[in-house]
């Protein structure tokens, strides 16, 4: 058995040498003279560097580093239509920047960056890449304000976001030929949008703002110039009427396989425009989808020869001869009469017909003849005085004058193709306003896309009764025998023109290429609206003008006239 071994004893602890209250009480003296001394130090230091030599360094180091100036966003002017329907307006939306130089010290996180953005990592870098050597890159414009939290919550320096207004268009493309759009930078490019660019724009004020050490805002110290909201404008478009407008439009260029169509719709009274379409069209809202064949107003800009819609003006320039009126006979036996060397036809014999027949069934040989009685001028002033071979004055961006020249109207052949319509270009604005003055008795008047602005003081460039004989004659274009009876309108007397013109083509015309168009007002006995159709190249078998352009015609007027509060006559 192992035997224990006892162990030592322990020694005993020697206690502490308990210390006096005299020792304690100049200990604590001391501890609190030495805190009292620094503070007194450190406080004599802040002051002389507040007031001292250099107190404005370093107050101007804070500043750099706290300090900045930042815009105060304004919003562009809003478009309205004449019943006060936005058709464009501005949102407040971010824009999100980032400064590379800053972000090369912050451990910026690539992924979450890109989420916050919404954009993919892939894009994100993309987007970096394509900024080249920039320091500053934007990430995203146009961001909705809903994504600012995500953003905000990664507290970083170099992310800078703003707020700016941007443009979007309630009606889309049913209006983008008018309305036009505005550049990433909100500033005007094409229709409305450039025309009033000095009304509608905005200018930013100017702020002093205090930012923490993330770069938000934590106070505003003042403001140094106020924001300057742009002014808004009233068109005088009926929005009612624009939308049933570019339905019909729409419904028969698709039917037709045209190429192309334009409809205007013009205030008889006043000259404002209701209505301007266009197909084929775009959305403003997403100018990256474009098509550059959908973007320009050809209402105002494409430019055709506008065949026997301009005949009523022939007719009148016959009658200031007094040579004819409407009972007039033309014997225009056999269907057809050579001028020079060139043939002249109408679809049939039409034999001994009077002037007014003549306009209800369109012929060519009817009103060669009467041109050639006339002077050589007579024709080509009476289309002067209605304004062909002008501008037609909206200040719409793209408005063309058309090829109108009284150059050779010694030559027969020169004034007959220019009584029918050929030999001249014209765009459906300019053709609009020319009807302007067959609606308003013989007064030339001016068009304009602004509301509240008729034409005053307007000019007579016809005698009215002339003119009031003129409109009765193509009240028999939309009869039975005319040339478009499908134009017609239940309940209302309507006037108007066909016309069908052959395209040019390789240095001649087209048989196969046309332009269907028809032109008239309603109701006759108190004009109201003046409408120009025009379908640019129908692919089907039926091309004529009183069969393309003829039913949109009676459609639009219908509803118009309807909208507008005109009573269908009792039958």
């Amino acid at each position: 058995m192992k035997a224990i071994r006892p162990t030592a004893p322990r020694a005993k602890r020697v206690p502490e040498a308990v210390q006096s209250p005299r020792n304690l009480y100049a200990r604590h003296l001391t501890v609190v003279f030495v805190l009292i001394a620094a503070a007194a130090l450190v406080g004599f230091r802040s002051v002389s560097l507040a007031v001292g030599e250099h107190s404005e360094f370093l107050r101007h180091q804070g500043d750099i580093r706290s300090i900045r100036e930042r815009a105060v966003p304004a919003h562009r002017g809003i478009i309205y239509d004449a019943n006060g329907e936005p058709l464009a307006v501005s949102a407040p939306m971010l824009s999100v920047g980032l400064d590379r130089e800053v972000a090369a010290r912050e451990n910026v996180d690539h992924q979450e960056l890109a989420a916050a953005v919404g954009l993919t990592p892939a894009e994100l870098d993309d987007r970096l890449d394509r900024a080249g050597e920039r320091r500053f890159v934007f990430l995203a414009r146009r961001l909705e304000p809903s994504y600012a939290p995500a953003i905000e919550a990664l507290k970083l320096k170099s992310v800078r976001v703003e707020t700016e207004y941007y443009r979007f268009y309630p009606a889309g493309e049913t209006i983008a030929h008018v309305i036009g759009r505005t550049n990433i930078d909100d500033v005007g490019q094409e229709g409305i949008e450039l025309a009033f660019e000095s009304e509608l724009k905005s200018s930013p004020g100017r702020k002093i703002v205090e930012r923490d050490l993330v770069g938000r805002v934590i106070d505003v110290v003042d403001y140094v110039e106020r924001p300057r909201n742009g002014a808004d404008v009233v068109l005088s478009i009926d929005m009612r009427l624009q939308h049933y407008a570019y339905r019909e439009l729409k419904a028969a260029v698709a039917h037709h396989e045209a190429a192309s169509g334009s409809l205007l719709m013009l205030n008889a009274s006043t000259g404002e425009i209701l209505a301007m379409v266009n197909q084929p069209s775009f959305n403003p809202n997403d100018w990256a989808e474009r098509g550059v064949e959908g973007v320009r107003n050809r209402a105002i800009s494409d430019l055709y020869e506008p065949g026997s819609t301009v005949k009523p003006f022939t007719v009148l320039a016959a009658l200031e001869s007094g040579d004819y009126d409407a009972g007039t006979i033309v014997d225009t036996s056999p269907g057809r009469l050579e001028v020079g060397r060139k043939v002249i036809f109408d679809p049939s014999n039409r034999g001994a017909i009077s002037v007014a027949e003549i306009v209800a069934r369109s012929s060519q040989v009817g009103i060669a003849k009467m041109a050639l009685t006339l002077p050589e001028e007579a024709v080509y002033d009476a289309f002067s005085r209605v304004g062909l071979g002008e501008y037609p004055g909206t200040y719409l961006p793209g408005e063309v004058i058309g090829r109108f020249s009284s150059h050779e109207l010694q030559k027969e052949i020169v004034r007959v193709t220019l009584a029918y319509g050929y030999g001249l270009t014209v765009s459906p604005l300019q053709l609009a306003r020319a009807y302007l003055s067959l609606a308003n008795g013989g007064l030339r008047g001016d068009v304009s896309i602004v509301k509240g602005r008729p034409f005053r003081n307007a000019p007579r460039v016809f005698d009215e009764a002339h003119v009031r004989s003129v409109v009765r004659m193509m009240e028999g274009t939309v009869s039975p025998i005319g040339t478009a009876p499908n134009a017609a309108v239940a309940g209302h007397r309507v006037a108007g023109k066909s016309g069908t013109a052959r395209k040019v083509r390789d240095g001649g015309y087209d048989d196969e290429s046309h332009v269907a168009f028809f032109a008239g007002l309603a109701p006759v006995e108190d004009p109201k609206v003046v409408l120009v159709v025009v379908v640019n190249e129908p692919q089907r078998d039926t091309r004529g003008g009183g069969a393309v352009a003829g039913p949109v015609f009676s459609r639009v007027v219908e509803r118009a006239l309807r909208v507008l509060g005109v009573p269908a006559r009792q039958t």
